[in-house]
């Protein structure tokens, strides 16, 4: 496994219409690495409940954050 695979992946959700009950604009969520659904243009999120699901990824701007955030981010979630 390479570093690029164990790193934690983050988003920011830039549209929630087709979700407004589930996704919150401008929140950051973890994405988790899913090639099946990335083949269908979705990406798999954990939301405040720490539950997985899948959404259009159109709907989220992947970003890049600091070791420092990455460790925050990871605590808030758990």
């Amino acid at each position: 496994m390479g570093m690029e695979e164990t790193t934690p992946q983050f988003a920011v959700c830039i549209n929630n219409a087709a979700y407004p009950d589930d996704l919150h604009l401008r929140m950051i969520y973890q994405v988790l690495r899913d090639e099946s659904a990335a083949r269908s243009s979705y990406i798999r999120v954990i939301d405040e409940t720490g539950e997985d699901y899948l959404y259009p990824a159109e709907n989220f701007v992947f970003v890049e954050v600091p070791p420092e955030v990455v460790k925050t981010l990871m605590l808030s979630a758990s």
